[in-house]
């Protein structure tokens, strides 16, 4: 029996035996994965790109470090300048899971139960529903079937309307953003994908048996399109066979290197997601002291933003006793003024066009301009998270897009 026969009869055997099993795993697979940009088009989409926005004048606003001391706050994760649904106020964030505490700018009288209101505000600001009813809001501080830890943010506020699809927003109020939008028909095909795709549903005590099951029936297409190829090599024919036979031998041609790649990164992806930790949620710096901020910027506001368009404001500690005032400036907008219809801001978010533009940051101890500005930060901020000594950072860029290393699940742009 010659090489090329016993090549030729087991690429027939295997075929014949993995033929069901990687036929009901491509059926599964195909659905699932058809189903995916279905999803993008039949669920509600955002009527506004760019965040929420006042004109931020600082000009006899009460002090921000005498607002936190009045209000016995000594450390805090995040403090910032924010839109409100009326007017800009200061959003305090003493903890990465718990709601987040607002104050009046004038006054520095605390807002009590504006977390909510901001979430309800955002809602309607991203979905467009300016007057529907709002049917219930939920802190939520967990991922689950409906809001998946590819959506990352967290603590969310769902957000449902009294619709009859009953369109859920949920709103990141850390940084005015629409982390997810839905609607009854995108959540159930969004939970029959991932029961289809990846059999997501499975407790996590029973992660073994899941990826074995995940890796039986990919590993069957994947002999299956190789066993195929075999047939396609070592089986010769002179003429077209009639009927389903020819059909599938024609579709062979086409479908073999696809199903090929398809199988062997989906068995990639299966081992490597499920063999280390996934990142699920952003991560906040540790508290700052905020007594260091002895420098008031309302009343230099005026030469400070001379000749500058800001749009937001926010105190960091930058590490080394640094802490400084950051200063959003806007984004300049080139041509057009930004994505206006629903396609337009669908494929915005997905590109990464840039919501805000550079920073201009301003020591909270002086008020003196500190130059090193965004990379430095960035660099302090990667030692910090990383535990790794400044000189083992062999490099470091600015990016704006989203791309293979860093994509548009990740939902903040630019970064570094």
């Amino acid at each position: 029996m010659t090489a090329k026969s016993t090549m030729r009869a087991w690429s027939l055997s295997v075929h014949k035996i993995v033929g069901w099993t990687g036929g009901i795993a491509l059926l599964l697979w195909g659905v699932s994965g058809f189903l995916h940009p279905v999803m993008t088009y039949v669920g509600p989409a955002q009527t506004a790109f760019f965040p929420p926005s006042h004109p931020l004048v600082l000009e006899g606003t009460k002090p921000i470090g005498e607002t936190l001391e009045a209000a016995g706050i000594t450390e805090a994760s995040n403090i910032k300048v924010i839109a409100g649904p009326a007017a800009n106020v200061l959003q305090v964030t003493q903890s990465a899971l718990e709601p987040r505490r607002y104050f009046d700018l004038k006054t520095g009288a605390e807002l009590p139960g504006q977390d909510i209101n901001q979430a309800v505000f955002l809602a309607r600001y991203y979905s467009g529903l300016k007057d529907a009813p709002v049917k219930s809001v939920t802190f939520q501080t967990d991922f689950d079937d409906t809001y998946g830890w590819v959506n990352r943010l967290l603590p969310v506020y769902k957000v449902t309307f009294d619709t009859p699809d009953n369109v859920t927003a949920f709103a990141y109020t850390e940084t005015n953003a629409m982390a997810f939008l839905t609607n009854d028909t995108k959540s159930t095909l969004s939970q029959f994908f991932s029961a289809m795709h990846s059999l997501d549903f499975a407790p996590e005590n029973a992660e073994p048996l899941r990826v074995l099951y995940v890796a039986i029936m990919v590993g069957s297409l994947f002999i299956m399109a190789l066993s195929g190829v075999g047939l396609l090599i070592f089986i010769r024919l002179n003429r077209r066979t009639p009927g389903i036979r020819g059909w599938h031998r024609v579709t062979s041609y086409v479908l073999a290197l696809p199903l090929l790649m398809l199988s062997f990164s989906g068995l990639y992806h299966l081992f490597y997601s499920s063999g280390m930790p996934v990142a699920r949620n952003l991560t906040l710096s540790p508290p700052q002291i905020v007594a260091n901020a002895t420098f008031h910027v309302p009343n230099h506001w005026a030469d400070i933003t001379a000749g500058l368009s800001v749009n937001s404001l926010s105190l960091v500690d930058a590490g080394q006793g640094d802490h400084l005032y950051r200063l959003g400036l806007k984004r300049k907008k080139v041509g057009a003024p930004g994505p206006t219809t629903e396609d337009a801001i669908r494929n915005a978010r997905f590109d990464g066009v840039p919501r805000t533009g550079p920073a201009l940051y301003i020591n909270a101890a002086n008020g003196k301009v500190w130059p090193q500005g965004d990379k430095e930060l960035a660099l302090r901020l990667a030692e910090n998270f990383t535990d790794t000594p400044r000189e083992h950072i062999t490099s470091s860029r600015l990016i704006t897009h989203f791309g293979p290393e860093y994509d548009f699940r990740n939902k903040r742009l630019p970064v570094w």
